[in-house]
């Protein structure tokens, strides 16, 4: 029928016709729920993005066991993505360009890591799956954050830059 559903129109309007709110409608409180999701959602990539530098060699190898083409500069990029990506969500930093870039890289990772298809033993083949499902709905999160920061930045409050 051509048209989208809603949440997925770019034309500014909501559900029959009427115009989508604004997220800072509802007062202050979104900001801080939403500075919530932020922190919660960007301390997972910070710490990771610390692990890929602080256990560098055991993450290379374990890339490398994985079948990972040039592991060592992988887990360095990688590491930096989570990292800067990270921070870039959490300060409100090129935020929509930091969500992007977290949702290729975990997308990534959980077609690459985290291949239960692969796996023969039942146990980890429940483990990695797991692994794989989690990289899928923080790559969805991240989609939402790009989307959010890239349509709402300069409604969004409590960002270091707009």
């Amino acid at each position: 029928h051509g048209r989208l559903h809603p949440v997925l129109r770019i034309d500014g309007e909501g559900c029959r016709g009427r115009p989508r709110p604004a997220p800072h409608t509802k007062g202050v409180h979104v900001d801080i729920v939403l500075l919530v999701a932020r922190v919660l959602f960007a301390f997972l990539f910070i710490g990771s993005g610390i692990g890929h530098f602080k256990a560098r060699e055991a993450m290379v190898g374990y890339a490398k066991f994985k079948g990972v083409p040039a592991a060592g500069a992988a887990v360095v990029l990688s590491g930096l993505v989570f990292l800067l990506g990270g921070l870039g969500v959490l300060l409100g930093v090129h935020a929509e360009y930091a969500s992007l870039a977290l949702a290729v890289a975990v997308g990534l990772t959980a077609v690459t890591m985290h291949q239960f298809w692969k796996e023969s033993d039942a146990q980890a083949k429940m483990n990695t799956q797991i692994q794989f499902n989690k990289d899928l709905a923080l790559a969805g999160a991240a989609l939402g954050f790009y989307v959010l920061f890239a349509n709402y930045s300069d409604q969004i409050g409590l960002l270091l830059l707009k």
